[in-house]
């Protein structure tokens, strides 16, 4: 296979208390010596490291295999071999140069293949990353889990709506651990994001907006083809899978994303990031109806996917989703989320988190400045007997809040290290085939809403299109 997901990672996390939280835990001496020298915002620290790792036994490491060697799988081993204990054993991929790059990277002892059923049929590998294209996932994390293998999906986790049950039911009947590559549902700062809506930091949510804009030509997925492509050294009709059949394109093969028949778009690189981001952090299963709207803008190379789109998106739990990706404005490449309540809002970046609370209005106020002062006097005589003025002891409580994590912070390695804990433990993941299929089946509503032309309906708790 090749080259999965386009995830951008950052250093620098951020994470983000309450003042009344963090006062608890730390004390007022902690907080006074964080405090900014900026007027109402506060910049903690937070301590997130676990200590030292734990020795583990020479006959105790957890053996892995990758299949689909290409940007995000290599990444993605690079990361997963930190873990303690995860040793890689296994590569597949249907590009001969990368399984020369892999024995590079881990050894000449790792076994590589372009047919990665021969991995499935070693007794000696316990779980495998996925990391092909999208028209990949749900065959290859199926044979996966009827080998006896457990799987590390990269997002998104469908390709198709009918790839979603068949995965869940897979997972379910052979009883494999399945977790899907969606590292924000492990990050430190999207659980304290959730733990601060839950509090009621900014009031009652009502409208979430995000973006992620990739303005490079990397960033629209011109990923480097290497001199030596050919129909030898790439596997193409394995690559192909259940695509439709045309001659040999060393384009369409390393820069897959580019067309719909092996990817999903920018909904299903990037829009997951934000769909999985906005579902753990308000508990919801996903929206009720969507539409969207996008074309291509700039990057008119033959691909057939978009480089730009905008999503609207309706949640019952009270909320609006916007969402936007945009390849094609010439700016710094950007990620967020943002979370407006009635008291205030909940910005999560790549930088961070930070809390910004606005008390809210408690009167109508007066335009009377047009009429007669005797008018005037009366009326705000009545007017201050129905809402007298407030007497604040101190400060209002105004500003902002920001935590900061240790620098070079990493979700995925944490997105990993709970992926090999349930794999050892047998307990629930935290990204399970459930959780991955709402997620990228509400996120994939925006290429439906295009294609249709139409507002689109799903089901969250089914997972069915209307």
């Amino acid at each position: 296979m090749v080259e999965g997901g386009g995830k951008l990672r950052r250093g620098g996390a951020v994470q983000i208390w309450n003042r009344r939280s963090f006062l608890k835990t730390f004390g007022a001496a902690s907080l006074a010596a964080a405090a900014s020298a900026e007027t109402g915002k506060r910049v903690h620290m937070l301590a997130v490291q676990d200590g030292p790792a734990q020795p583990v036994a020479a006959n105790d490491h957890i053996q892995i295999a990758l299949i689909g060697a290409g940007g995000q799988g290599m990444g993605d081993t690079k990361t997963a071999v930190q873990v303690p204990g995860v040793r890689l054993v296994a590569v597949a991929d249907c590009y001969s140069g990368r399984l020369a790059r892999s024995k590079e990277l881990w050894g000449d002892d790792v076994f590589t293949t372009r047919d990665y059923n021969e991995i499935l049929a070693r007794k000696d590998i316990d779980a495998v990353i996925i990391g092909t294209p999208d028209h990949w996932h749900k065959q290859a994390s199926v044979d996966a889990m009827k080998g006896g293998k457990d799987v590390y999906c990269e997002k998104p986790m469908i390709h198709l709506y009918s790839d979603g049950p068949e995965m869940i039911e897979t997972a379910r009947s052979t009883k494999r651990i399945l977790q899907i590559g969606s590292q924000r549902v492990s990050s430190v700062l999207y659980a304290k994001a959730k733990e601060l809506l839950a509090s009621g930091a900014i009031g009652k949510l009502n409208m979430v907006t995000a973006h992620w804009d990739r303005n490079s030509s990397l960033g629209a997925w011109n990923y480097t083809v290497p001199p030596d492509a050919s129909a030898e050294t790439c596997d193409w009709p394995r690559f192909l899978g259940t695509a439709p059949k045309i001659p040999f394109n060393a384009e369409h093969f390393f820069q897959w994303r580019k067309w719909k028949a092996y990817g999903s778009g920018v909904a299903g690189d990037l829009f997951v990031h934000l769909f999985s981001g906005t579902h753990f952090v308000t508990g919801s299963h996903g929206p009720t109806q969507g539409m969207a709207t996008g074309a291509l803008r700039y990057w008119n190379d033959g691909r057939d996917a978009q480089d730009v789109v905008l999503g609207l998106f309706d949640y019952r739990e009270g909320f609006n989703l916007s969402v936007r990706v945009n390849f094609v404005d010439g700016g710094e490449e950007s990620e967020s989320l943002v979370f407006t309540g009635s008291e205030g809002t909940l910005e999560i970046g790549w930088t961070g988190v930070t809390v910004s609370r606005v008390p809210r209005e408690t009167e109508p106020g007066l335009t009377i400045g047009t009429f007669p002062e005797a008018m005037q006097d009366r009326i705000e005589t009545e007017y201050r007997k129905k809402y007298p003025r407030k007497h604040f002891e101190g400060t209002p409580p105004v500003g902002s809040e920001r935590y900061v994590t240790p620098e070079g912070y990493s979700d995925s390695y944490d997105h990993f290290k709970n992926f090999f804990a349930s794999v050892r433990s047998r307990q629930p993941v935290v990204e399970d085939a459930v959780f991955g299929y709402r997620a990228a089946g509400a996120a994939l509503l925006s290429n439906l809403s295009i294609e249709k032309g139409a507002v689109v309906r799903w089901d969250p708790d089914a997972m069915k299109l209307l």
